[in-house]
């Protein structure tokens, strides 16, 4: 289930969705290293600042989710969506799965609005990654066809880790994993999910 055996071109044309999310990673991170632009150009407009979203700009509930900061930070939630949301992509089919990614990112985009002080600011992808998880979660709680046995194997200590790494790293928006978590869990058992 997770292990990824197409070439680059299958991978594109059966996972257009995660394709274009990650695509859309690159070009905003490649964007940030032009010269053209202040290096925290790409930031300062789409990054969610508490406070400017409380003056008008919404926006920024939705454009963290695309947007990292550093290399390592692009290719750890690139890597994460490429290996775990490809049989997500399959089976519920790509609005529904776009919609659980979105869903579970601005959910937690807007839990850390509402939770953390005006000056905050975050991106990443990984409230919407964790969204994810949620939704693998409440298929293994429901014992869903979907989740067989090695597949629970590889899910759960996946979150257990991504869960405790949360908290012991500094930087991260523990909000956005723990309600991303919960927003993709919440949304597969109020019938998202096949």
């Amino acid at each position: 289930m997770f292990v990824r055996t197409e070439s680059f071109s299958q991978f594109i044309r059966f996972y257009p969705i995660i394709s274009l999310i990650v695509l859309i990673h690159i070009i905003l991170y490649g964007v940030s290293a032009l010269p053209i632009f202040p290096q925290l150009w790409v930031y300062e407009q789409l990054a969610g600042v508490n406070l400017f979203i409380r003056d008008g700009e919404w926006w920024r509930l939705i454009t963290p989710i695309f947007v990292h900061m550093g290399f390592a930070h692009l290719l750890f939630n690139s890597f994460s969506l490429v290996l775990f949301g490809p049989p997500l992509e399959k089976h519920l089919g790509k609005a529904k799965f776009l919609g659980l990614y979105l869903a579970s990112g601005v959910f937690a985009n807007i839990i850390t609005y509402l939770i953390k002080p005006l000056t905050y600011s975050h991106v990443g992808a990984s409230g919407a990654i964790f969204g994810l998880f949620g939704f693998y979660i409440a298929m293994i709680v429901t014992k869903h066809p979907f989740i067989t046995k090695e597949s629970r194997q590889v899910i759960l200590p996946i979150v257990v880790i991504g869960v405790i790494m949360t908290f012991m790293q500094s930087g991260i928006n523990i909000t956005a994993h723990l309600f991303g978590l919960i927003g993709g869990f919440v949304i597969s058992m109020i019938g998202g999910r096949k």
